[in-house]
Parts: C-alpha cells; sequence; structure tokens
C-alpha cells in the first residue's frame, strides 16, 4: 500500500520566448521550504513532472529525468528513451517499494509514438509490455495512481481510426489492460488518483469551443463521467487531482475569466468534491496585474486534510515572461499564498512546480524545473519542509 497522499500530474513544457534580467520573483526569506541539490541528468532538459514515495528514504521524481532520493540525497538512474531531448517523457510514477515502481509516459518523435510503460526492479529501470492496440492507433498515459501493487491505475487517450477516446489503463499483478471510452467531444485526461479500490478520480478537461473541466470517477466497476463547475467564462482545467477519502477529492488547474476573443490572465482554480457534488473553492493569485500575469495550478500534495498544498507557477506582470513558482496552502478553513523559493543560474527567471509528494507526517516534497541560464535549458528543482500540522 502506498503511505503517502500523493498526485500524478502532466502539463506541457515551458517555453521560454524572452530573455532579461529576473523580475517580480517572491521573496524567498520567510518561505518554510528551502530548495535541495538536485542532479541533471540531461545536458538540456531534466524537468521533473511527477513524484511518489514508499517511505521518507524511497522517492521518485520523474520527468525529462528520473532521479532517487534515498534519505540522504538526490541520485540520478537512466531510463529507457529519457535523454531530455524532447522525444520522451515521464509523466507519472508510482513507488510501490524500493524494489518496485511504475512510471508511464509518451514518446512523442518518431515512428513508434504512443505510450510508454516503465518498471524499476530495485536496480534498473525497464520498459514493460501494455497491452495492444489495433494498427494506426495511438494511445497515451498522463498520469499513474496505486492503490497496492497488484491494484494501479493509469489514464491517457487514445486514437483509433479519427475517434477519440478516454483511456483508462489497469494493472492487476500479472498484466495491464485497457478500458476506452467514445467522447462526443475532444477530451483530455492529466491525472488520476485512487484512495481505495472502489474510488478513484481522474480529470483534465473537454474541448469544445471552450475547454471546459472534467472529472470522471471509478466506482469499482466503470468510470463514470462526474459533472463540475467552470470559474470562468473562457478555458477551463484541471491539471491534477487528490483523493483523500470518497468524501474529501480536491482538483487543481486554471481558468480565464473572459471568453475568446477577450483576453485576460488565467487564474487559480480549485474545486472539492464533498462525496455528493463538486464545488469551486475560492484560491488567491499574485496580482493579476496585467493580462500577462496568469497565474496556474499543476498539482497538490496533503499532509493531512487540513494541510494540503497546491503549486504551479505564475507570470511576471510586466509581460517579460518571466515566470515563478507559485505555492498554496489549505489550513482547512481557507487557502492562501504562502512564500516559495525561485532558484536560477541564469538571467531568465523561469521556475515552475509540477509534483509532490509527503512520505511522513510533515515531511513535503514538491518537485519541477528551474532554468539553466549559460548551461543551457530546464533543470531539475526540489523544495523540501519538514514543517506540517
Amino acid at each position: 500500500m502506498k503511505l503517502t497522499f500523493s498526485v500524478i500530474v502532466f502539463f506541457g513544457l515551458a517555453v521560454a520566448l524572452f530573455h532579461g534580467a529576473p523580475a517580480y520573483a517572491q521573496t524567498a526569506a520567510t518561505s518554510i521550504f528551502t530548495v535541495v541539490p538536485t542532479p541533471n541528468e540531461n545536458q538540456f532538459n531534466s524537468s521533473l513532472f511527477a513524484a511518489s514515495a514508499s517511505s521518507a528514504s524511497d522517492i521518485w521524481a520523474v520527468g525529462d529525468s528520473t532521479i532517487h532520493f534515498d534519505g540522504t540525497k538526490w541520485t540520478a538512474f537512466p531510463a529507457p528513451l529519457i535523454n531530455g531531448q524532447n522525444t520522451a517523457f515521464l509523466q507519472g510514477v508510482a513507488d510501490i517499494s524500493p524494489t518496485l515502481a511504475w512510471a508511464v509516459g509518451n514518446v512523442v518523435d518518431g515512428a513508434n509514438a504512443g505510450q510508454m510503460i516503465q518498471q524499476w526492479n530495485g536496480t534498473k529501470w525497464s520498459l514493460f509490455p501494455g497491452p495492444t492496440f489495433p494498427p494506426g492507433s495511438q494511445a497515451d498515459l498522463f498520469g499513474i495512481s496505486s492503490i497496492s501493487a497488484n491494484d494501479i491505475w493509469a489514464v491517457g487517450n487514445f486514437v483509433n481510426a479519427g475517434f477519440d477516446f478516454n483511456l483508462f489503463e489497469h494493472w492487476d499483478g500479472t498484466t495491464w489492460t485497457a478500458t476506452t471510452i467514445p467522447k462526443n467531444t475532444f477530451e483530455s485526461l492529466t491525472a488520476v488518483s485512487a484512495d481505495s479500490t472502489n474510488d478513484a478520480w481522474a480529470v483534465g478537461s473537454s474541448e469544445g469551443s471552450i475547454g471546459k473541466t472534467l472529472a470522471i470517477h471509478w466506482d469499482g466497476t466503470s468510470w463514470q463521467e462526474v459533472a463540475t463547475p467552470n470559474a470562468g467564462a473562457g478555458t477551463n482545467i484541471l491539471n491534477a487531482v487528490l483523493s483523500l477519502a470518497p468524501d474529501n477529492v480536491w482538483a487543481v488547474g486554471s481558468s480565464t475569466p473572459v471568453a475568446p476573443p477577450k483576453q485576460a490572465a488565467t487564474l487559480t482554480l480549485i474545486e472539492h468534491f464533498d462525496g455528493t457534488s463538486w464545488k469551486v473553492v475560492p484560491s488567491p493569485n499574485v496580482g493579476p496585474k496585467t493580462v500577462s500575469q496568469s497565474n496556474r495550478l499543476l498539482g497538490l500534495t496533503a499532509n493531512s486534510p487540513n494541510d494540503i498544498w497546491a503549486f504551479g507557477s505564475f507570470f511576471a506582470a510586466n509581460g517579460s515572461g518571466h515566470q515563478m513558482t507559485l505555492l498554496l496552502h489549505w489550513d482547512g478553513n481557507s487557502w492562501t499564498v504562502a512564500p516559495s523559493p525561485n532558484p536560477t543560474r541564469g538571467t531568465f527567471l523561469d521556475d515552475l512546480l509540477f509534483a509532490g509528494v509527503v512520505p511522513s507526517p510533515g515531511n513535503v516534497w514538491i518537485v519541477g524545473n528551474e532554468d539553466e541560464g549559460a548551461q543551457g535549458g530546464m533543470g531539475t528543482l526540489a523544495i523540501h519542509t519538514t514543517t506540517g500540522d
């Protein structure tokens, strides 16, 4: 069984379009989080998109690289096809034990584009066979969540003969099997979280003329879509989900207050399921002072039901493209902005937080990426605190 509240999240890579001196960074002096040294496995890109732990001395973070924390330090371990060249990414990880972990992601370039499943056996990462799909079709995976070593879900999208499907893949201890659900419009599942064998949630967005939030629930028998609200008139998306109990589920993402062709900064979006329905919960933002100062939440993790962290990034108000870490905290009553570090090795500030895990009480890890400056590309980023409720 998992010993942690953890969440898997996928979001597109940040692309730096402008350069200049860092501006509008949060002050890290009062943050309870500190930056912990992490290796950059690949020369160009080593971003981290997902994290999971079986204990405080067995933590994996994966993405454009694959790194492990043994209780003392982070070490890089190579994984097949993951080379930092933007041709393949790991976008979810489930850490079962020191000798067993699973990671899912996608090959995005070449003749074999589509999903990949990898397994850690205590010594190395290896490609693992997944379900068989028809010739010419493509399956993609964006998130994974484990209930036990023999009960694991991975979610994503499936395209066959021009038709789109939601994709749910299950590991029963022997094989991976796939379930597909036809879509009326294009839908993208970005994350999954399960708290028991008959209670799991997958979230993302549905794309009509304007993107809308999407949540699909597993009740032990089937996956069924459940209505979710939208906070703004423009695009709404859920990037991550965290299922703590059947009546306590959180999802985070972003919303746009106006519909196209009008423009506005995106705002944080947090929703909660109380066992009956999903509702939008008020969440703060940095600014926005201008249309450029977008806020977005990419992941969340919990120390307890009344001590939850949501995180992502926000952009500078001056339109420079500088991007800084965004950290929100739930104390059981409300969400507030918390100070977070913004390290950088170059002149362009481009820091994001993608995923988090709590392997033991009060022991919170959040990972993402930072700009590597003159060294080029995006480097690994891990922040840590041992302060919790």
